[in-house]
């Protein structure tokens, strides 16, 4: 494959310090070389000039509903929820994925390169998630982590619906034991495995299936995170109560009053994915939600990411979000870091995305200007190393590429 380099931009590693005027190679995919305007540009390499511009990382967005909850589809196109039964571990995300959905062109227009498809939090236990790529071939050729977690929900979204259903949980302390209760059955599970495999092979007699146990078995060997839908800080308390009891890796999602137990959580190292930002306090959850809790949260040393909760706030919103954080409160680099790197890491796949360093995939957005003021905008996007959005300023739109030959 032939080398594209990005010349004459102003280059945002993320974890290293910008290089003005910098250079970023581009082969087979990936990242291979990246540095001043002194690095060497291999002969025949496409030249993409970047002079004036911003070369940033794809931001992440670790927390949302893309392709599951489409947008303008009504019931057809929401397969956010199985409200069928209050333990949904087994249900997967990637089943559900609408990989054309108008949200995926309207996240690239904003620098988000990569989404964590979560199931809704109707349930106590939604279930598993997946981290995608945003362009490209059939959802099984974006797929970056499957599953990359399991979605539980706490506080009032399960105690609404199954208080409607006339059913447990009606109220918080049932929605805690539902998931305690899901938690044992996993452990009865797996000790029963254990039991017969640690007998002789003759007397060995096998354990039938539960793909719900099979699930919540992988959270309890901390093989995938526990993603845990709270916003009062009662409800973080009760997650990280049956956290200790069951020895899991937490994050909690949306954290509206994650910075009153910011101690707590930093102690813990438990992240949060803090959103989304732009939107009424429509429930009595989200009386203290403000755009200065990211700051509030960062400062106390609680890693964040931002999330817009695709389609609750726009995912292309999702910079902006950042911005007015930025304004509140939030180190403007802590909020470069919570669309990137941080949620990588959340997700498990900061070894290939969330910073420019040599060796990780080439997705990358080159920016007009600084992506923290609202009137710049994405000219390029590259995913895999492959350009698959430009902007067209004599048309004033964007320009995709087809999906299925984008890698």
């Amino acid at each position: 494959m032939a080398v594209t380099a990005i010349v004459g931009g102003r280059i945002v590693p993320i974890e290293a310090e910008p290089i003005e005027g910098g250079t970023l190679l581009i082969e087979n995919g990936r990242i291979s070389a990246l540095g001043g305007a002194d690095l060497p540009v291999p002969g025949g390499a496409e030249i993409v000039d970047a002079a004036g511009k911003w070369v940033l990382p794809g931001f992440i967005e670790a927390h949302g509903h893309l392709g599951v909850h489409e947008e303008g589809e009504g019931w057809a196109g929401s397969d956010t929820n199985e409200l069928t039964d209050p333990v949904m571990a087994r249900v997967r995300a990637i089943d559900a994925i609408n990989p054309d959905e108008q949200g995926w062109r309207d996240a690239i227009t904003g620098g988000v390169l990569a989404v964590n498809v979560n199931p809704g939090s109707g349930n106590p236990i939604g279930g598993q998630t997946v981290a995608l790529k945003c362009w490209g071939g059939t959802v099984d050729d974006r797929v970056l982590r499957e599953p990359a977690g399991i979605k539980s929900a706490l506080g009032e979204n399960p105690k609404r619906v199954y208080n409607e259903k006339k059913q447990t949980p009606s109220t918080r302390l049932g929605t805690a034991a539902v998931i305690r209760g899901a938690f044992v059955a996993a452990q009865n599970y797996l000790a029963r495995i254990e039991a017969e495999a640690a007998k002789p092979a003759q007397e060995r007699k096998p354990v039938e299936r539960d793909l719900t146990h099979e699930a919540l078995g992988r959270v309890l060997r901390r093989e995938i995170p526990w993603r845990q839908h709270a916003h009062r800080a009662d409800d973080i308390a009760t997650a990280l109560r049956i956290a200790d009891e069951f020895g899991y890796d937490l994050v909690i999602d949306h954290g509206t009053e994650a910075h009153l137990v910011a101690d707590k959580l930093a102690a813990r190292g438990v992240p949060v994915v803090i959103g989304p930002l732009f939107t009424s306090r429509s429930k009595v959850e989200l009386r203290n939600r403000s755009l200065a809790n990211p700051g509030r949260l960062d400062r106390t040393g609680v890693t964040i990411a931002i999330t817009t909760d695709h389609p609750v706030v726009p995912i292309h919103f999702l910079v902006h979000q950042a911005t007015l954080a930025v304004k509140e409160g939030l180190d403007r680099d802590a909020a470069l870091r919570a669309l990137t790197v941080n949620p990588a890491r959340i997700l498990g796949v900061d070894d290939r995305l969330g910073s420019l360093a040599a060796g990780k995939d080439a997705d990358l957005c080159v920016w007009s200007g600084d992506p923290l003021d609202v009137m710049q905008r994405v000219e390029r996007a590259f995913i895999d190393g492959r350009e698959i959005y430009t902007y067209d300023y004599g048309c004033a739109e964007g320009v995709f590429q087809p999906f299925h030959q984008a890698r």
